[in-house]
């Protein structure tokens, strides 16, 4: 919301010595956000003057249309100035910058050669002057604004503050002049002039016409439609150049007097109006919702199939608008129109929201009618506004007729104390009384308690902790003391928690970088990962209001997501990467039953929480990780290496081994991964973790490099099996003895289920074990390979003898000759 200090001064007795930027500190400290200040006409030195063109010589001979005009400038003999702009016609008054002055952006004009002509000063339009961003043409002020040579910096506002404030969407007062000078005036602590005390002027209705009927079909969505008639105005009467002025600052350009005073109370009053055209309506207009197959033609001429949801304006044809959102084609103001029906109404906000979302259509009314506005105004704005056509127009008024449903009070019970309890510093209950009358508010003192009626302009004023919000911010949120709680002793971080802190470092201490992605996806993505119809992982919540339709169900997997933050690095030529994300995804669909909606005033009940869980899905933690590309560079001396399924199974094992749990791992099999080079990490008999290289048509599908690999674990389920305490381990003082062993197996046989064979021969001797080879070739029979394992043993009492090492490798090979059928090499 873009508003003039000037106009800001109009309603509030602000101190003459307070600049635009003082009174945008006040705002701030207020709660208000205050992007920009703006000077109109900044940069700009120097004179410019009004100018009226008595003279305009057409330059043919040019490619492009040049005219040689003759201005008078209220300096004697009017001054020959070059111009392009074809807006303006023999005796207009036009802004003239003569020699001497600077423009925005440091360009000096001087009297200068061009066109075969000595150009004397420039006709300026309002971009060249800095006083808003309209180029097409050059400024034409209305006729009889000022004497040719008058001072016209003073005329177009040029040295006005312009405040630019971001409206949050719970305070759709502050869309107005009025909303704003409230808060500057109890910013300051000064007087604050109601602009809806000016809409008391407009005559008694003429008996010449019958004012145009109206209706609401939907009293719910539409409990107050007013409608007034005006008749006879003059359609070619200009805008006066001080609204013009209020509009441009405001971000608005002036289309006609008409609309324009429609914009201009809009922005004064925070209601919204629309003007038709009287003589092009049938019958009476009413709000309702649209009829199955009618479509509108809006006045963006956009021909817009509209939904039965949809809440229109219409007369005896059909629809000619959309309620608080825009107009009809059919209706619309022309350049000729001489009658005028003025609507002005209070539609829903929920309404006017979906309505905007299923048509992408967006408007200055609708931003306002989305965020609430004052369910008593349209009334009053619409009588200033007649007021206004009947004054600069000539127009005469007829009457009107309005249709209302009755409006709810609402009072706010609150304890006095309340605000001083929530901001944690001492604000006395007569202090609180003054705030609240202050915002509007009618405030009632019943003992300890007071009884707040909100004013019907704060529609977001709905509870106690809104009152106590208003107060503290208008107090000072400067003056809250800082505070810091002191925790309660004996708690910390839960078990869960340290867990899955201890793995971010492990993994970073890898090489591996986190990275935090937004946990939407979509059919695609499964289709891309080659899932199944039936697998698990398709299905997921759908999201109501998604940020995008290309993503509208949360990931019940972290490999979809992850995939899209590797893919983006290998598209900006970061090919060797190590990535992980530790987060939630979403398992199974969201619960469909009605949910509870708790007070805020207390706990919510064992059976509410609970039936709240029941509607959310399964939550579970997962941790993903990508590889790319090459996990040693390529250097003078070595090689480069890449990334393998190793690399990525070995992550998941050192996640089971910070998590103190046993875990074997196993062939996997996930159409995801490549069919031979994929593991999964089973833990208590249950599959927790699939790692090993993506498939071809994977990586292909996701513009990754060839043979990139990946792993998802379930820290949620793995952490379930996680001891609080982990035992120390033994130690001894003993040596350790060494043994390798080869065995030749059949080539089916995997390498886990020899080395469980082993385990199991060796007894309680085997400290360790590992694989350090695997051949096959002329010294291995046809079908099978040749494993070997690094074997380490230790007593805790005892130097192990050679006769004890000797039994332990006879029981192995007895072991592992019956389990899978190995012999010794």
């Amino acid at each position: 919301m873009r508003i003039p200090l000037s106009w800001i001064r109009e309603v509030a007795d602000v101190p003459a010595d307070q600049s635009g930027r003082d009174v945008a500190e006040r705002l701030i400290s207020a709660g208000l956000e205050v992007e920009t200040v703006d000077t109109v006409g900044a940069g700009l030195t120097g004179p410019i003057v009004v100018g009226h063109v008595r003279e305009i010589e057409e330059l043919t001979e040019f490619k492009k249309p040049i005219r040689w005009c003759q201005v008078d400038i209220g300096a004697g003999e009017p001054s020959g100035i070059i111009c392009g702009a074809q807006n303006f016609t023999e005796g207009d008054l036009v802004v003239v910058a003569p020699p001497g002055t600077t423009l925005p952006g440091d360009f000096t004009i001087t009297a200068r050669e061009t066109y075969g002509h000595v150009s004397n000063g420039m006709i300026c339009s309002e971009r060249e002057l800095g006083l808003g961003d309209d180029h097409a043409g050059i400024i034409v002020l209305p006729e009889g604004t000022a004497e040719a040579g008058a001072d016209a910096s003073q005329i177009l506002g040029a040295g006005d503050d312009v405040l630019d404030i971001a409206i949050t969407p719970d305070r759709g007062y502050a869309l107005s002049l009025r909303g704003i000078g409230r808060e500057v005036a109890i910013a300051y602590g000064v007087d604050f002039h109601d602009p809806v005390d000016r809409a008391e002027t407009l005559p008694g209705p003429a008996d010449d016409r019958a004012p145009a009927a109206c209706a609401s079909d939907d009293l719910e969505a539409c409990p107050l439609f007013t409608l007034r008639t005006i008749t006879g105005i003059d359609p070619h009467t200009p805008t006066p150049q001080w609204m013009r002025n209020r509009l441009r600052d405001c971000g608005m350009r002036s289309v006609s007097l008409a609309v324009d005073i429609t914009n201009y109370v809009m922005l004064e009053l925070g209601q919204p109006l629309h003007a038709f055209d009287l003589d092009a309506l049938q019958g009476t207009v009413r709000a309702g919702r649209a009829q199955p197959g009618e479509s509108l033609e809006t006045i963006d001429h956009v021909e817009r199939t509209l939904s039965v949801d949809d809440l229109t304006i219409r007369d005896d044809r059909g629809p000619i608008g959309l309620a608080g959102t825009m107009g009809g084609a059919t209706t619309e103001i022309a350049d000729d129109t001489e009658n005028i029906a003025l609507e002005a109404a209070y539609f829903g906000a929920e309404v006017v929201a979906r309505m905007g979302r299923r048509h992408r259509l967006t408007s200055e009314a609708s931003r306002r009618f989305e965020r609430g506005i004052d369910r008593a105004l349209a009334p009053v704005a619409s009588a200033r506004a007649s007021e206004l056509l009947v004054d600069l127009a000539g127009g005469t008024y007829q009457g009107m007729t309005a249709v209302e449903a009755p409006m709810e009070e609402r009072v706010i019970r609150i304890s006095g104390d309340l605000p001083s309890q929530v901001a944690g510093m001492d604000i006395p209950v007569h202090d609180v009384i003054a705030t609240l009358e202050a915002i509007g508010c009618s405030v009632t003192v019943d003992g300890s308690e007071l009884s707040v009626a909100p004013p019907s302009w704060r529609p977001d004023l709905t509870d106690p902790a809104d009152l106590v919000e208003e107060v503290v911010r208008l107090v000072g949120y400067a003056k809250l003391p800082s505070t810091l709680p002191t925790a309660p002793a004996g708690h910390g971080l839960t078990h869960a928690q340290r867990l899955r802190r201890r793995i971010g470092m492990v993994l970073a201490a890898r090489g591996l970088v986190e990275v935090l992605t937004y946990p939407f996806t979509s059919d695609a993505d499964a289709d891309a990962l080659r899932w199944p119809d039936d697998d698990e992982r398709r299905v997921s919540p759908r999201l109501a209001n998604p940020l995008s339709d290309e993503q509208p169900k949360l990931r019940a997997a972290i490999l979809p997501t992850l995939l899209v933050a590797a893919q983006r690095n290998v598209s900006r030529g970061f090919d060797d990467a190590a990535i992980f994300e530790m987060g939630a995804v979403f398992r199974g669909p969201a619960g469909s039953q009605h949910a509870p909606r708790p007070g805020v005033d207390q706990r919510p009940s064992d059976e509410e929480w609970q039936q709240l869980q029941d509607l959310l899905p399964d939550q579970p933690t997962h941790l993903g990780a990508v590889f790319t590309g090459n996990r040693v560079a390529k250097t003078w001396a070595d090689d480069a290496e890449a990334f393998t399924w190793a690399d990525a199974l070995s992550v998941a094992q050192d996640v089971c081994q910070v998590l103190g749990v046993e875990y074997v791992v196993e062939r996997g099999d996930d159409p995801s991964f490549h069919p031979g080079r994929c593991a999964q990490v089973m833990v208590d008999g249950e599959p927790v973790a699939i790692a090993g290289e993506l498939h071809p048509a994977v990586t292909e599908a996701w513009g990754l490099p060839p043979r990139s690999c990946a792993l998802e674990l379930d820290i949620s389920r793995a952490i379930e099996s996680s001891p609080e305490v982990r035992p120390a381990p033994d130690f001894s003082s003993h040596p350790i003895a060494k043994e390798d062993i080869a065995l030749v197996v059949a080539g089916d046989v995997s390498a886990r289920d020899v080395a469980a064979s082993i385990e199991r021969g060796a007894g309680e001797l085997l400290e360790s074990l590992s694989l350090f080879d695997v051949y096959e070739g002329d010294q291995v029979p046809d079908g099978h390979k040749s494993v070997a394992f690094a074997l380490r043993f230790r007593a805790p009492d005892r130097t192990l003898s050679a006769e004890e090492l000797a039994g332990i490798r006879e029981s192995i090979v007895q072991s592992t000759s019956a389990d899978v059928g190995a012999r010794l090499r």
